[in-house]
């Protein structure tokens, strides 16, 4: 294998600022270096200590990690728990009880305060009406509902009696909605009348009517719906309740059923529409765990902090850094129901200035479009509002390219704030490698060091160790406790896709390119290995090429890159570009195409030139904002769009994009 080329240099490195390494649970790298130590010597001492301390046992446990089925490890397997009792009532009289748990700004603004207390009690009150509505322990519920706090609810409630929940996220379709229930075999569904987004009413129970009535939902019994807008749903009689309906007359106490520590805490179907939906099923005790240490180590969470992760409870981020994490951790947190950009580009700035938030955590999905909007017009920009609250800033979802990490850094920041840049998938469960914000150093566009207990490496297509300074495929080594336990009723494609045999079936493959500098050993993500191309013998990842393009930050605002066949080259370079002004057409975009490719030429070589460069008002992005390369490589290859865009924020840029310059 011809290891992936890494051409992208980034020397500019900032030291944690003092007022983050006072006090920190991990302060300085010496205190990081001897957790890793602890790990490497000890592992089983090492997850035993963490899991004492950081979890309410019922019963305890005597094992820790069973390697004897392999890759089906099991961790804890003998002790008994409850996830929601970890989250709500070990916080009953203590300071915490009274404390506001959620703090919930609606889409037009409206804000409702939840404490801890109350939380407890409602989410009782729900897991009293789930039980009334026959579902047991072991059931799968399916949840499909807005971000509210009804959804957090929702997935508590499922936790304190045992059952196992699919979140399913607001924007996907019936099809998809349709081929999760029966997959998960789930015997009820959870969801809303409408959902609320940038002022608008969109529909959610009539796209769950349409999915079961698609047929074969042969498990499932009732649907609960929160009325969530006053206006109307249809209300099939006998299987349809509603919130208000269900609740009536449930206790507020509800006793939190024990579990093993291997019980499936929820099943998440990874966002892919093409082919059988991937389950990935999760433990309640290592899931639980892990979700509580990174809360504390790459957050630094105190009990005074106000925290606001922005992604949805449809995703891996809304389950383990919302609905999870940041309760079993005793915080204050913001759910926001509505979209960043209404009821204009300032909506997340003046948040965080309305609600003290402290910790920030969003995608550079949603810090590139505020940048070319605040560059556009400059009452969005954040230096309208007063941020000084905030003391540490996290990027999730993609690798962050440095010019956006710079200006994450310098105008919401103000240069004070470490940015933990996490890198981790679904699949994982928590935060694999980031920064630690009281110990490293930073270098922008870099995830770091993987956390202690994490055994980290890039390897070549056989599993054998590649030297830093060279890009490869990023594995670990050992088993850690958040790690998914299986794919849902599908065993065999879970060895496959994550434990190849040609590299011994024991490495977890993640299915990432990456790089480890020469100097610091720092990671580095490269984009997936389905996203690197072979360029005339040359094997190049996507976001470096994308790097170079938005670096060019007077004119590119953001840029993803695919491959195409070419019968030159093997695979010819495509770039999708959205620029910080009005798409250009004719004369004027070959002039500019010109431009950047003489630009990626100078910042990374001649190789890397796009052969094809296409404008766009934007990229096509789920509502969650993740960019759908699928899509892009279809339209690069000229093929028509085949695949289901029901979650796509705006499928009339598809037309856009197809434009030959």
């Amino acid at each position: 294998m011809s290891n992936i080329e890494s051409v992208l240099v980034e020397n500019r490195v900032f030291p944690p600022p003092e007022a983050a390494t006072k006090g920190a649970r991990i302060s300085g790298m010496d205190a990081y270096n001897a957790l890793c130590d602890e790990a490497s010597k000890d592992p089983d001492g090492f997850w035993s200590r963490l899991a004492r301390e950081n979890i309410v046992w019922n019963k305890p446990f005597t094992k820790v990690l069973d390697e004897s089925n392999a890759p089906f490890y099991t961790w804890f397997d003998d002790g008994e728990l409850n996830a929601s009792a970890n989250c709500l009532d070990k916080h009953m009289g203590t300071a915490a009880e009274n404390k506001d748990a959620i703090i919930f700004e609606a889409d037009d603004g409206a804000v409702t305060r939840v404490t801890y207390k109350e939380l407890l009690g409602r989410v009782s009150q729900f897991a009293n009406a789930l039980k009334a509505q026959g579902v047991n322990k072991g059931d799968r519920v399916l949840i499909y509902m807005p971000m509210t706090v009804e959804g957090v609810i929702a997935m508590q409630a499922c936790a304190r009696i045992g059952a196992t929940h699919s979140v399913v996220f607001g924007g996907f379709s019936a099809k998809a909605l349709h081929e999760r229930i029966i997959d998960a075999g789930a015997v009820a569904v959870v969801t809303a009348n409408f959902q609320m987004r940038g002022g608008k009413e969109l529909p959610l129970k009539s796209i769950v009517d349409e999915g079961i009535a698609m047929g074969g939902c042969t498990t499932l019994k009732s649907v609960i719906v929160y009325m969530r807008t006053p206006t109307a749903c249809n209300m099939v009689a006998g299987r349809d309740t509603t919130f208000a309906e269900v609740l009536q007359g449930q206790s507020t106490d509800c006793k939190p059923e024990p579990v093993g520590a291997e019980h499936p805490l929820f099943i998440l179907y990874t966002s892919g529409s093409t082919g059988k939906p991937k389950g990935v099923q999760h433990s309640t005790g290592g899931y639980l765990l892990w979700a509580k240490l990174t809360m504390d180590w790459t957050f630094d969470i105190k009990p005074s902090d106000v925290f606001w992760c922005t992604a949805d409870i449809g995703w891996i981020t809304g389950h383990t850094y919302v609905a999870y994490g940041p309760l079993a951790a005793g915080c204050t947190q913001v759910i926001f129901e509505g979209v960043p950009t209404y009821p204009n580009a300032g909506r997340f700035w003046q948040m965080i200035e309305k609600h003290k938030v402290t910790v920030f955590y969003t995608a550079p999905t949603a810090i590139r479009s505020l940048i070319k909007a605040a560059e556009t017009d400059e009452k969005v920009h954040p230096k309208n509002w007063d941020l000084t609250s905030l003391r540490i800033l996290g990027s999730v979802g993609e690798p962050i390219n440095p010019e956006a990490w710079m200006w994450y850094h310098r105008h919401v920041g103000g240069e004070r704030c470490p940015i933990v840049d996490t890198f981790w998938q679904t699949e994982t469960g928590g935060h694999m490698i980031t920064p630690l914000p009281g110990a490293t150093p930073l270098v922008p566009g870099s995830c770091t060091l993987p956390l202690p207990g994490i055994m980290a490496a890039i390897v070549d297509e056989v599993g054998h160790d590649i030297p830093n300074g060279s890009g490869g495929m990023l594995v670990v080594k050992r088993p850690w406790p958040s790690m998914i336990r299986t794919i849902w009723g599908d065993p065999e494609r879970f060895k496959k896709s994550y434990f190849p045999e040609e590299m011994g079936g024991k490495l977890y493959l993640a299915g990432d390119g990456a790089v480890r500098s020469a100097d610091r050993g720092y990671f580095r993500i490269t984009g997936r290995i389905d996203d690197v191309l072979n360029v005339s013998g040359h094997r190049l990842g996507t976001m470096e090429i994308e790097s170079a393009l938005v670096s060019m930050t007077e004119l590119v605002a953001e840029a993803a890159v695919v491959g195409r066949p070419d019968d030159l080259t093997g695979e010819a370079v495509c770039a999708f570009v959205v620029l910080k002004r009005s798409r250009p057409v004719g004369d004027e975009a070959k002039q500019i195409a010109n431009v950047l490719r003489n630009w990626v030429a100078k910042e990374i070589g001649p190789i890397a030139k796009p052969k094809d460069i296409r404008f766009g008002d934007n990229l096509p992005k789920t509502r969650s904002g993740k960019i759908m390369r699928r899509l892009l490589r279809s339209i690069a290859k000229g093929e028509a769009i085949t695949q289901d865009t029901s979650t796509l924020e705006n499928p009339a840029i598809l037309e856009q994009l197809a434009e030959k310059l």
